[in-house]
């Protein structure tokens, strides 16, 4: 088996801790004059369009969101909501405590690593302000390709600018979007995170019936690593 010249990772519930929406989404609610639960179905009806940029940048799309729900408010209402809605997600963006050093145990060990993520506009924008940042070589956002989890383009986006065949990449992940039998499909070495506070994590279409191989933390990724090979 080809030793491991690549790690790509899923962000969501992968290089953070379970994502629950939190009390800062009811000011979005507010500021559009709408109830939460209306605002959380129509966010969670329309995840993969919104997360492919399918209905433009983030005002165009908290636009489409009001006329969903039914409701009309200013423009300077909308813009304040996508102000609001990116201090919610990022407040529901914990980094887990192991994800600095072992991305910066992959660099040390001459291992590039890469950033595949389903995501709204918000990541793109404050993920710059992370830990994590300057240690990921190249980063691939569903929103700015326009493709979502499984589609093999967001897996051979990541290979082709880290410069590496699948075979020689792993890929872990929580198992949101089908991403792990996507990522097998493209010829990546997928590895599932079932780590303990994943119970109540915020996710979409996942892969359930995965048996392949599977970590409770992210520290086992360095177990995976070829240890003569690299250095």
């Amino acid at each position: 088996m080809p030793r491991v010249q690549a790690v790509l990772f899923d962000f969501f519930g992968t290089l953070t801790q379970s994502v629950r929406r939190g009390v800062a989404h009811d000011v979005i609610a507010d500021l559009l004059g709408c109830s939460t639960e209306a605002l959380v179905e129509v966010l969670d009806g329309s995840y993969y369009e919104r997360a492919s940029g399918f209905f433009g940048d983030a005002e165009s799309t908290m636009r489409w969101v009001c006329a969903q729900v039914g409701v009309r408010p200013s423009d300077a209402a909308v813009r304040a909501a996508v102000a609001s809605r990116h201090r919610a997600v990022r407040a529901d963006t914990r980094l887990r405590a192991e994800a600095v050093p072992v991305l910066a145990a992959l660099r040390r060990r001459g291992v590039r690593t890469g950033l595949v993520s389903d995501c709204t506009h918000e990541l793109p924008a404050f993920l710059p302000q992370l830990a994590v940042a300057p240690l990921l070589d190249i980063l691939v956002f569903s929103v700015r390709l326009g493709r979502c989890k499984p589609d093999p383009a967001l897996y051979l986006a990541a290979c082709h600018r880290l410069g590496r065949a699948p075979a020689d990449c792993l890929y872990v992940g929580d198992g949101g979007s089908q991403e792990l039998t996507g990522a097998q499909r493209v010829g990546l070495r997928p590895v599932r995170l079932a780590a303990p506070d994943l119970g109540g994590h915020l996710v979409f279409n996942a892969d359930r019936g995965w048996d392949g191989p599977a970590l409770t933390s992210l520290t086992g990724v360095l177990d995976l690593l070829d240890p003569v090979a690299v250095g």
